[in-house]
């Protein structure tokens, strides 16, 4: 069969990149894992550096995984490739982690938790490397599947404690269309008559086939947090050393000299463009795309049969010789004389697995292939394929060698579709679903298809694809419920999309036309619209969406929507009863954002409690990211009310490690409520930032508000009172409540009494109406800043002490205080400032705490230094793993709910033993702050 070659020649003038991975080797086998990714443009020799990796790591086990092109739909094909060798160690797993593994690989049925396959899998690698150090390599993994990249990106992230070592290698994009010889055209970028056309804008996209320069963007987006090493252009030197180790006999001077030129350093196209049987024009033709021609070159000489043969190899990335061989059979090639004649030319070797000399080589050889054979060998695999254990991968070669409309192929991909998506597959059920639309002959049916696999993209986050599927369908020609669903989709895309001010029409015309046919649906399409503004921070379109609702007749009893259409006319006095009602009734659970921020307008904290806990506890039981996720948040919210920072610290980190262990970013709202309740001005801008640049207006009016609360604390009541103000302009429903105290006080700080006295009546009618002491201690607070009434200060100090509104009542303690020094009357105001000192620090409310602080000590009182609570002492996560480890959680537990390994667990006890001077679980429960609450 022969060899192919080492590829040392690749090597050359790379020292210091085998040293950077030495490093990172030696490293993993001293205990400290790392990750490094390699980037380059195609045949800079990244995939040499990776197996030189392997040739000269001593002591490691290896574990490799590739992207594939052709695979990049189909949802853990890629970490499969990584796991398989040590599934050995599947056995020694928790159960739950076990099962999700085996379900994301296909070994048994079911329904995987998507929020602990990354987790497992990483139980799996640091299983199998206590023993023996391991090293993951990873090439082309900007073609890796986005749920395999998702749950890699969550592995390199948690290794730093474990040994083991993982190497990414990325292909930088080409800039612009890749362009061949003259006559090539877009055959060289795209295949065969393969149209070139800009998705987002940002990067090259053929249809029919995807080739070398459209990188994916989801893997590449979160590899660029990993520690990175470039690799460029070898200099002029070094790339006539590797001329010379190819061509020992010597280069003609000017041949050599051209051929350095042409080559760019890329050391692939100096071997590769004297193969070619001379020089290609350069043009403006990319280096890559003048490789390509060079093993195009190569694949010439071929005969029809070993072409087919490469092409059957090149559809098929599992690289395994038990479907190559029957594919080829049923092709009725001849084997012996097929393989002899491809190992000859060094394109490929057909060993235990079928390997190619370079990623580009199995581009070009499937891209070069004419439709009908490409058609034929997806064909041939899809029969080889064994349809039990490899059901998805089956129906995607056949429907890769489908020629044109076939119905019962359309239905067999809408099955794998609705399996895929069981299996957490969101990015596969939309390839499927999309692929069936083009197969799909009934037109009815087609347009159903279409609809489906829009909705399949939208919950996978390629929102691009879901508008370009879409743009295919004719309103005009839709019966008018399917008219509605596409112009509800369509909304719901332009609801994520920054500055499209168009979602909240378009929801509101697919719930108008549905009033008649479907009441409920239409119903449920507003809700959905009010909810999905909320996740997606577009709270400030709520009153438009809700104004069109009241023109809707409401076909049956008083429900959520009649309630917050209530409120958004008739005012919030009015809708109070509707809205507690609301809140009662079990069927708000399909709404938790919604009715958790019912819960804060009505300031019933109870209500909000048993809502932001129901969801946690849900989202756990299922394994859903978002409820849980949201739940998090809430509860963070409730730990702030409540005076428990170390619980909204510990949950804070937790929802920032969910959102890790899924891809996503953390939610902004409640961590600029943490950082402005604790003063903290640089992490509260930084916040701010990032909620003025997402989409919409609900995540800005948040960060006006707790920037209003933030410049209280501190005593900038100036910059307090604006963004109040702008936090107002807003005209947020959920928000009002909680910016008038903010308001009120600024304003009357700033003597703005006009501004003061509007804010309270206001405050005092929503507060009245909603009848919740909590409320009405609130209010009371705010009429003694306005009037300097001791009643007021004292009537709320009473009402605020028999709630749990920690913050708010230390803040009433800390006015009445101030109010009681102003008035001479120094040994009662001592009283309520101490008090005020004692709740707000405890709480974690650092500012308004210093603020106390300095009126005692105007008192002339002595207030001794701060003490550093334990909580203050140590990082987020480190206060999350204190307070589980204090509850009595084992390492493993730990781990499993923070989504770390259990090594890092133990590192995170060492670190915070040492800066708490503490030796023991035990004496964890020695700091109030860090002990889990039941």
């Amino acid at each position: 069969m022969g060899t192919l070659p080492s590829g040392t020649e690749l090597l050359v003038g790379r020292a210091a990149e085998q040293r950077r991975i030495d490093e990172l080797t030696a490293a993993a086998r001293a205990g400290r894992g790392g990750a490094l990714v390699l980037r380059g443009e195609a045949g800079i020799g990244k995939t040499a550096l990776l197996d030189q990796a392997v040739r000269t790591t001593a002591g490691l086990a290896i574990v490799r995984a590739a992207g594939s092109e052709l695979e990049r739909e189909l949802p853990y094909s890629a970490l499969h490739q990584l796991c398989v060798p040590l599934l050995g160690q599947l056995t020694g797993l928790p159960a739950r982690h076990r099962e999700a593994l085996q379900v994301a690989f296909g070994l048994t049925d079911g329904t995987p938790d998507p929020l602990r396959i990354g987790l497992a899998a990483l139980g799996l690698l640091t299983a199998a490397a206590q023993e023996q150090p391991l090293l993951g390599l990873v090439d082309d993994a900007q073609w890796l599947d986005s749920a395999s990249a998702q749950a890699m990106l969550f592995i390199a992230r948690r290794i730093a404690t474990d040994p083991i070592a993982m190497i990414f290698a990325v292909r930088t994009p080409v800039i612009g269309v890749a362009e061949g010889a003259p006559g090539e055209g877009d055959r060289l970028a795209g295949g065969q008559g393969g149209h070139v056309e800009r998705d987002d804008g940002a990067r090259v996209r053929r249809a029919g086939h995807v080739g070398f320069d459209e990188l994916p963007g989801l893997p590449i987006a979160g590899l660029d947090e990993l520690p990175g090493l470039p690799v460029a252009g070898l200099d002029a030197g070094a790339a006539a050393a590797v001329l010379a180790a190819r061509h020992p006999v010597g280069l003609d001077d000017q041949v050599r000299d051209r051929l350095v030129a042409e080559a760019q350093g890329n050391p692939l196209a100096l071997l590769e463009l004297p193969r070619a049987g001379g020089f290609v024009p350069p043009g403006t033709a990319s280096v890559p795309a003048r490789i390509e021609y060079g093993f195009r070159a190569r694949l010439a000489d071929l005969s029809a049969p070993a072409r087919l043969l490469l092409t059957v190899a090149g559809a098929d990335p599992t690289g395994d010789p038990g479907l190559l061989w029957p594919a080829a059979r049923t092709l009725g090639l001849d084997l012996a004389a097929a393989t002899a004649e491809v190992t000859a030319t060094g394109l490929a070797d057909f060993g235990s697995r079928v390997r190619f000399c370079h990623p580009l080589a199995r581009s070009v050889a499937y891209d070069s292939a004419p439709v009908a054979d490409r058609h034929a060998a997806h064909a041939a695999l899809a029969a080889a394929t064994d349809p039990v254990a490899a059901p998805d991968r089956r129906a995607w070669h056949r429907a890769q060698a489908a020629t044109g409309p076939d119905d019962e192929l359309a239905d067999e991909l809408e099955r794998r579709a609705s399996r895929a998506q069981a299996r957490g597959g969101m990015a596969a059920a939309a390839a499927f679903l999309e692929r069936s639309v083009g197969l799909t002959l009934n037109p009815a049916r087609r347009v159903a298809r279409t609809l489906d696999a829009a909705q399949a993209h939208l919950d996978a986050g390629t929102i691009a694809r879901a508008a370009d599927l879409l743009s295919t369908l004719d309103a005009a020609a839709l019966d008018d419920r399917r008219r509605a669903r596409l112009e509800s989709l369509r909304g719901s895309i332009a609801l994520t999309r920054h500055g499209d001010a168009s979602g909240p029409r378009l929801v509101v015309r697919a719930a108008q036309r549905l009033t008649d046919l479907d009441p409920g649906r239409s119903r449920d399409t507003f809700l959905d619209a009010l909810e999905m503004s909320l996740v997606v921070g577009r709270g400030g379109v709520i009153d438009e969406v809700l104004q069109a609702a009241a023109e809707t007749p409401s076909p049956g009893p008083p429900d959520l929507l009649h309630a917050l259409v209530l409120q958004a006319t008739e005012g919030y006095a009015v809708a109070v009863p509707a809205l507690r009602a609301a809140l009662d009734d079990p069927s708000q659970a399909r709404r938790p954002t919604l009715a958790a921020m019912i819960a804060i307008e009505l300031w019933d904290l109870d209500a909000h409690t048993t809502i932001a806990d129901r969801l946690v506890k849900a989202g756990r039981a299922a394994g859903a990211p978002l409820p849980l996720r949201v739940g998090l948040a809430q509860q963070v919210v409730d730990a702030i009310l409540t005076g428990d920072i170390g619980r909204a610290i510990a949950a804070t980190a937790e929802e920032a490690a969910i959102s890790d262990a899924i891809g996503a970013a953390p939610l902004i709202y409640h961590r600029l409520h943490l950082a402005a309740l604790r003063g903290r001005r640089e992490e509260a801008a930084e916040l701010t930032r990032a909620a003025v640049a997402a989409p919409g207006t609900g995540l800005v009016a948040n960060a006006h508000l707790w920037t209003a609360m933030l410049h209280n604390g501190t005593g900038d009541y100036p910059a307090a009172l604006t963004a109040a103000r702008q936090a107002l302009d807003h005209d947020d429903l959920f928000l009002t409540g909680a910016v008038l105290p903010e308001l009120i006080e600024a304003a009357v700080r700033c003597h703005e009494p006009a501004v003061a006295a509007r804010g309270l009546a206001t405050l005092t009618e929503r507060t009245a109406a909603a009848g919740t002491a909590a409320g009405l201690g609130v209010a009371a607070h705010a009429r003694g800043l306005v009037t300097g009434d001791e009643e007021h200060f004292h009537e709320a100090v009473e009402l605020l002490s028999a709630g749990r509104l920690t913050v708010h009542l230390g803040r009433a303690q800390l006015a009445y205080g101030e109010w009681l020094r102003r008035q001479g009357r120094r040994r009662d105001c001592r009283t309520h400032l101490g008090a005020a000192l004692d709740l707000l620090t405890r709480a974690g409310a650092d500012a308004f705490a210093r603020r106390a602080a300095d009126e005692l000590r105007a008192t002339g009182d002595r207030v001794g230094p701060r003490t550093e609570h334990g909580y203050e002492k140590l990082t987020m996560h480190e206060v999350a793993v204190a307070r589980l480890a204090a509850a009595g959680a084992t390492s493993q537990e730990v781990a499993t709910r923070l989504f770390i390994s259990k090594r890092t667990v133990d590192a995170h006890l060492r670190n915070i033993f040492r800066k708490l001077d503490i030796t023991s679980r035990r004496q964890l429960k020695d700091h109030p702050h860090l002990q889990e609450t039941p």
